[in-house]
């Protein structure tokens, strides 16, 4: 019910990514006001073109298959694909690198949401080396609805709320004392606002304070007026609801609480929302799903971070704008948060770069998004890297990097090659049956000319990498880079030859990475950086050392129940009882 079987966008999420990576300007866009200005993707000249693999029960590896040889032959420049699997499948069973594999062989760059499972660790998808993979940042604004209590005090609360009250306050109750027991409700289960449970007698007319984060739709259904949610659980971004609606932290929500029960009248009123400035932006927001590396612990991702969070784009005028999922509202716009916006940033940013130079390949294209990303604030983020892998997005930046990490079909399948994989499972991936594994000794990613460095060190075991990389000039013809680094002071890494001196654009030079170390023991993540410097350009490229338990299964034989891959833009709907994040 509610789709379409045809290519048209009854969600809105299709809508919403595409628009992001290039749509055309549009003077005047809003959300009922919010968010208004001159909306434009990230490479407004480009053509879209738009191939729907989901459908209201998922997304089918065979239609996702199917999306990615249709859009090869079509000829695409970059694929934007803001999908993902919840957690970790070998790369032989994933429809999204396999498809991606194909894409790369062709001279196509997939770019990925890297998930929407953080803060949790190890919960990055779409890791597979030939794509690019992509974090969410906040940008510098926030949406914000106060709280105005009779008692005069006033909460910021977080919420896309487009409903004006007009300043009036209205009766407010707590959910707890309006239970439906007809419906088989008690004050327990009615404290939490579920739709169905709550009392319509005592609900309507009113402002209702709950105790958790929901859609809005059980005081919507009961008639109240609007929705004070207590939850601290997502502490850095907004979300749309069908009524006045806002979330407040569980400890403003104990205070609200404490003048519901000690007021004979208590009343309150929800302000329209407001864009107010988010002066700590960038940060990767909570949400985000992290490293390390669930596969491939060699292999540092995400790989990048881009604003995923209260992003404006354009809408599907039939699909529901809040997080109900019956909310009959249309609207042009929206404005929602996930990977699944972070990604398409990522996208018109790889095809910004593929206008100015067509000859480059994926790798170089994301070598140069990597190697030239703005550097985020390490205090910010406990997980460092594994947040948001080499920095937040540069576009600008990217068009001119001076040096780029090149790699070719040839060597992802060596790399493959040395996960485990054998002729026979490797042509499962590659669908060539000149596809060959020379050898099946596993062997550790180093060799991969990967634009990051991690260093995987089993618990108890001294630190000891030898990283094999290659850098192609693409800067000036006469140049001269000097290696430099930042590395904590327990560590110890060289770099030869440490100058490197190039005559031509084109020209490849080769160089070593030795990183060494004491034994470390269940440390926390330790970050560097190695870069390349020739006055003009800085190629840099982030280190990463962290620990994993003896005997972690990191290796293509991981197998997990194959399940169907869920789209990474983070809205929430009600369906059957169930919340479910979409």
């Amino acid at each position: 019910p509610g789709d379409f079987k045809s290519p048209r966008d009854s969600e809105g999420h299709g809508t919403h990514t595409s628009s992001t990576a290039a749509g055309r300007e549009v003077a005047g866009a809003s959300y009922l006001g919010l968010a208004n200005g001159t909306a434009r993707g990230g490479a407004p000249y480009a053509r879209i073109a738009m191939y729907k693999v989901c459908w209201a029960f998922g997304c089918s590896s065979a239609d996702i298959l199917a999306a990615f040889d249709d859009a090869i032959a079509d000829g695409v420049d970059i694929l934007s694909v803001s999908l993902g699997f919840p957690w970790p499948i070998p790369y032989l069973e994933d429809p999204i690198a396999i498809g991606a594999f194909h894409a790369m062989r062709k001279g196509i760059l997939t770019s990925n949401s890297a998930g929407n499972s953080g803060p949790w660790p190890a919960t990055v998808s779409n890791y597979a080396p030939w794509t690019l993979t992509v974090a969410a940042s906040t940008i510098d604004r926030k949406f914000i609805a106060q709280v105005a209590l009779g008692n005069g005090k006033v909460y910021n609360g977080l919420s896309v709320n487009s409903f004006d009250l007009n300043g009036t306050s209205y009766p407010l109750i707590w959910g707890r004392d309006a239970a439906n027991y007809s419906a088989g409700g008690n004050p327990d289960v009615a404290r939490y606002c579920f739709p169905g449970y709550m009392n319509s007698y005592k609900v309507s007319g009113k402002i209702v304070f709950c105790e958790t984060l929901w859609d809005g739709s059980g005081i919507l259904l009961a008639n109240g007026i609007g929705t004070i949610m207590a939850d601290s659980s997502f502490p850095d971004f907004a979300f749309n609801y069908p009524l006045p609606a806002t979330v407040i932290s569980t400890e403003e929500g104990q205070q609200i609480l404490d003048y519901i029960k000690s007021t004979k009248n208590p009343i309150a009123t929800i302000l329209v929302g407001e864009a107010w400035v988010d002066a700590m932006a960038p940060s990767v927001v909570s949400f985000s799903s992290r490293g390390p590396n669930p596969m491939t612990p060699d292999i540092l991702k995400p790989d990048i971070t881009a604003p995923g969070v209260d992003i404006l784009a354009a809408w599907s005028p039939v699909a529901p704008p809040s997080m109900y999922y019956n909310d009959k509202r249309s609207f042009e716009f929206n404005i929602i948060s996930g990977t699944s916006m972070s990604c398409p940033h990522a996208s018109g940013a790889a095809a910004y770069v593929k206008a100015a130079h067509p000859d480059w390949s994926p790798a170089a294209i994301k070598s140069a998004l990597m190697t030239t990303a703005s550097i985020m604030d390490a205090k910010k983020h406990d997980d460092r890297e594994f947040a948001y892998g080499s920095g937040h997005i540069n576009p600008e930046g990217a068009l001119d990097p001076g040096l780029v990490y090149d790699a070719s079909e040839g060597d992802y399948i060596n790399f493959l090659c040395k996960q485990g994989y054998n002729t026979t499972t490797l042509r499962k991936i590659t669908w060539d049956n000149s596809s060959v594994c020379t050898s099946t000794e596993p062997g550790r990613a180093w060799d991969l000319n990967y634009p990051s460095f991690s260093v995987a060190v089993e618990d108890g075991q001294q630190i000891l990498a030898i990283f094999n990389r290659t850098v192609t000039n693409v800067g000036s013809e006469n140049s001269i880079y000097t290696a430099s680094m930042y590395i904590p002071t327990s560590i110890g890494v060289t770099v030869e030859p440490s100058v490197l001196s190039f005559s031509k654009v084109g020209e490849q030079k080769s160089f070593l990475v030795m990183v060494y170390g004491p034994p470390i023991t269940q440390q926390p993540i330790i970050s560097g950086a190695i870069m390349w410097k020739d006055g003009i350009h800085v190629v840099r490229s982030p280190l990463v050392i962290y620990t994993i338990l003896p005997g972690s299964t990191y290796s293509s034989s991981y197998s997990l129940p194959h399940k169907t891959p869920n789209f990474e833009g983070l809205s929430m709907y009600h369906k059957n009882g169930i919340l479910t994040g979409k």
